[in-house]
């Protein structure tokens, strides 16, 4: 198994959206790269941790690779938007890549080219290392199949796209 790190605005639909694509065996969410240690969801929001909103994704490479995870990421967020996705505002909801190992780093920056090319604008994704990352409390994992009519930035249909998508 591959794991992969993604911030894309609030992480309810951020995970609700990889976890209908075939390959992704789990999800959890929490927050990454901040600078306090252990920090609760009541924190982040006051967006003076720097954590961003993140998705941990577990994939099975014979099934999906980063490559087309990434593009899938790319469909689920506007790259082009600083700190905001939908009417989610703040340094906590800003979106990123978040690597685990330098191998990681040629597909991350292929795909990030192949972005950029598609908008006149440039991309507001950043490309870190993850340096740490902290698990939610528990109301938050899964969230959207606890609360099917819970609050979320993503379309409805972006959630059947992801079930639908295929590696090529």
């Amino acid at each position: 198994m591959k794991e992969l790190y993604v911030a894309g605005g609030c992480f309810w639909g951020t995970e609700h959206f990889f976890k209908q694509i075939d390959g992704v065996i789990e999800t959890e969410v929490g927050f990454a790269n901040g600078i306090t240690e252990n920090p609760t969801y009541k924190e982040v929001y006051t967006d003076t941790t720097q954590h961003a909103e993140t998705v941990h994704i577990v994939y099975d490479p014979e099934k999906v690779d980063l490559e087309f995870l990434l593009n899938m990421f790319f469909k689920a967020i506007d790259p082009t938007s600083l700190n905001k996705q939908g009417e989610d505002e703040g340094t906590r909801y800003r979106t990123g890549i978040y690597y685990t190992s330098e191998d990681q780093l040629p597909i991350i920056n292929k795909v990030y080219q192949e972005q950029q090319a598609l908008f006149d604008k440039p991309l507001a994704v950043e490309v870190k290392p993850l340096k740490k990352f902290y698990k939610a409390e528990e109301y938050h994992q899964d969230y959207l199949d606890k609360n099917p009519n819970g609050y979320c930035h993503l379309p409805k249909e972006l959630f059947e796209f992801a079930r639908q998508a295929k590696k090529k």
